[in-house]
């Protein structure tokens, strides 16, 4: 998994690409956590990811609910079809706000 983090119209968009799991989580959520001290909006742009495991999805929650209690704006952006499938078995497609 790798992160490129740009600054766009006062958001943080973070593309993440190639696996999101176990072994990486820590980095991801700091990664994340770090944006929101940054700007007032997050983008994770996911277009990239090969895969995802309920770890990392347990990051897209946190950082979802972390936002929340922030008062600040979180979302996904093109997840990949490994992403979507994911979010969707989890029936989470109606918890984030997801940008196609």
């Amino acid at each position: 998994m790798s992160f490129n983090e740009k600054n766009i119209d006062s958001s943080i968009v973070i593309e993440v690409s190639g696996d999101v799991d176990l072994d990486k989580t820590d980095d991801f959520r700091n990664q994340v956590f770090e944006a929101f001290d940054k700007e007032h909006k997050v983008v994770l742009e996911m277009s990239q990811v090969s895969y995802i495991d309920s770890s990392g999805i347990s990051v897209l929650i946190e950082s979802h609910q972390k936002a929340q209690e922030l008062g600040k704006e979180f979302l996904i952006q093109k997840p990949s079809e490994p992403v979507t499938s994911v979010i969707e078995m989890a029936k989470l497609d109606t918890f984030f706000v997801i940008e196609k």
